[in-house]
């Protein structure tokens, strides 16, 4: 498109949001008037300043990407490529956490459980030191 064209387009979309800030300014008050006056004067802003051209080849890019990837066999060859690449790094992550050797106190506590008899029973706040000072403290009969 050329400079005419988009000044055109500026101005058409200008038009418009002048017809809904008259509207607006009739029928949800002076506040909604003055925040679509503000959007109206936006397309002409963007023709000005070359945004609006901007605006239009990022649109057309994302246009001719997307057709691409819906009509073209060669991108859907290229996404299974990409899927398969993705579940190929997922696959060794999970086998290297397989494969990765336990730490030692994960191993101990893994290879002796504890023998509870029926009159002890394991309180879990209670680590094995504490075990001990509490036993000491009940043979001296403080509880």
């Amino acid at each position: 498109m050329n400079d005419v064209s988009w000044g055109a387009l500026a101005l058409a979309l200008t038009a418009l949001g002048g017809i809904y800030t008259w509207w607006a300014l009739r029928h949800r008050g002076f506040a909604q008037a003055v925040r679509a006056a503000g959007i109206t004067l936006l397309p002409v802003a963007a023709w000005m300043t070359g945004l609006l051209q901007v605006f239009g080849t990022v649109t057309n890019a994302f246009v001719h990407f997307f057709t691409r990837l819906v009509f073209s066999p060669f991108v859907w060859l290229g996404v299974i490529v990409f899927i398969v690449a993705f579940v190929l790094i997922g696959a060794s992550n999970v086998l290297t956490r397989r494969d990765e050797p336990q730490p030692r106190a994960r191993k101990r506590s893994a290879e002796k459980p504890k023998a509870v008899g029926p009159t002890q029973r394991p309180d879990p706040l209670i680590d094995d030191e504490l075990a001990e000072i509490q036993a000491i403290l009940k043979k001296r009969g403080i509880s």
